[in-house]
């Protein structure tokens, strides 16, 4: 159960409950129209001098009818049923009327200077004919009783609602932001893994279309070995796409196998050189020290796409990875000549690559420019911020 469905259930149970509405104006109706709840034995006559105990049915109907009617609406309109029920007090013995009148008015007025003056013509108007009649003694705690006491009682229950209704709001703003952070993560995390899938898909697809080109050029020579790479780039590729996708079946955490760093560098290279890429990787001012998994994971995935379009657009071109470590600032560099001439009907269609690089180096704060070189091949640059380590 959410903080929000805690805070609904601590709203008292007879808020907006007609039964319980509908009670209270009969009994208002009822003390008013027969005078009871004190009367005149117990008050004294009304301030107008009226003293029988049981009002005239012509005067008290009528007044029994339009308290009830205020009663029945009270909670939007506080100040009018106070004012309708003084008025009434003023002709009959309509104490309850007053007391609840008051209360209300406390509980739903929450401008001080409206409430005390509510308080202070109520205690007069009540406590005048109780004075006549049973003197101070008698009006002081009388009045009090019948005024001041409802109004301090509905100010506190007034109080208590609105910081109820603050909290209830407050827990449901916090649920929907919540919800909203949640929604938002998942969104970002799903961009991720679409980005990681077209890396995945365009680099192990471009080379398996590369590698059925070669053995389509052999004519059957070296058949079984070009099918052995095939067969081994697309197992290769099935099992990233798995541990992929296993994110999008999980609700929760899936536990993943950690991402490709720079460690895996070395094999993707590799992999590059034995499908007839002359690739050369430099790596300068390497501190030994462990660099944000995010910006390895960036740095993999921008050699691999590149690597990728060096295949697809520049197949055979010299190419050289540089990656230049330093104190703050991680620079990448993938450059290459010019290669032999492709068929573009061959390959898949893409233009993402380059899009999606930008937005990885953008997530991480960095920067990354490609253009032509002047010699005829292609150049990327990414320099990627490093946190400041301590002591330095």
């Amino acid at each position: 159960m959410t903080d929000a469905h805690v805070l609904r259930s601590a709203v008292p149970w007879y808020r907006g409950r007609p039964v319980m509405d509908a009670a209270v104006m009969l009994a208002v109706a009822a003390f008013t129209v027969t005078g009871e709840f004190g009367g005149s034995g117990f008050f004294g006559p009304s301030l107008v001098g009226l003293d029988d105990r049981f009002p005239p049915l012509w005067i008290g109907v009528p007044l029994a009818v339009g308290l009830g009617m205020l009663t029945w609406w009270r909670r939007r309109f506080p100040a009018l049923l106070l004012a309708g029920s003084l008025l009434a007090n003023a002709i009959v013995s309509a104490h309850a009327a007053v007391m609840l009148a008051i209360y209300t008015f406390g509980e739903r007025t929450s401008a001080w200077p409206k409430l005390v003056a509510g308080m202070l013509t109520s205690t007069v108007l009540v406590g005048i004919p109780i004075w006549r009649f049973a003197g101070a003694d008698g009006a002081i705690p009388l009045s009090m009783a019948v005024c001041l006491a409802p109004a301090f009682l509905g100010l506190y229950v007034g109080t208590r609602h609105e910081l109820v209704d603050r909290m209830r709001e407050r827990a449901e703003r916090i649920e929907r932001e919540q919800h909203q952070r949640i929604a938002r993560a998942r969104s970002d995390e799903r961009a991720k893994i679409a980005r990681d899938m077209h890396d995945v898909v365009t680099h192990r697809v471009a080379l398996m279309v590369l590698q059925t080109t070669a053995l389509e050029a052999s004519k059957g020579e070296d058949a079984v070995a070009i099918g052995k790479q095939i067969g081994t780039i697309g197992r290769e590729a099935l099992a990233e796409l798995r541990a992929l996708v296993e994110v999008l079946r999980n609700d929760g955490d899936a536990p993943l196998a950690p991402q490709p760093g720079l460690a895996e560098l070395d094999a993707l290279i590799e992999e590059s050189r034995r499908l007839g890429a002359p690739v050369t990787l430099e790596v300068e001012h390497q501190t030994g020290e462990r660099l944000p998994l995010l910006v390895e994971h960036t740095t993999y995935r921008i050699v691999q796409e590149s690597l990728t379009n060096v295949h697809k657009h520049a197949p055979g071109a010299r190419t050289r990875v540089r990656i230049q470590q330093m104190p703050r600032l991680l620079r990448l560099s993938v450059s290459n000549g010019r290669g032999r001439p492709v068929n573009d009907a061959s390959l898949v269609a893409g233009g993402y690559g380059l899009l999606g690089l930008a937005e990885r180096v953008r997530l991480v704060g960095g920067e990354l420019t490609a253009g032509p070189t002047p010699d005829g091949g292609f150049e990327l640059v990414a320099e990627l911020p490093l946190p400041q380590q301590e002591g330095r």
